[in-house]
């Protein structure tokens, strides 16, 4: 199965992560398929870049996002915020909002 996840680098408290599409059985720092992404949260303001039109490829053959990957596709406009989906509305409805 192919996970969408962060890969940690920069230094020493220094944390900035790339967004990967991986082999969920590889360790987080280990071997991925494609880098599309970065997110850097030390910078002010926090700086995501996604390649979109490779996400939406890698969530239409069925990759599965983590969760903060999901939150951070949320807040790009990738997929329905998960706060829409606990509250039990559609994805059309979460995307009208």
């Amino acid at each position: 199965m192919i996970s969408l996840r962060l890969k940690r680098m920069g230094s020493k408290k220094r944390p900035s992560y790339r967004i990967v599409a991986a082999d969920s059985r590889s360790p987080r720092d280990g071997r991925f398929i494609e880098a599309f992404g970065i997110y850097d949260p030390i910078a002010t303001p926090k700086v995501v870049r996604i390649d979109h039109d490779r996400a939406k490829h890698w969530l239409s053959v069925g990759a599965q996002p983590s969760e903060t990957v999901h939150a951070l596709f949320a807040k790009e406009g990738l997929m329905p915020a998960p706060a829409m989906k606990q509250r039990g509305k559609s994805a059309a409805a979460a995307d009208a909002e």
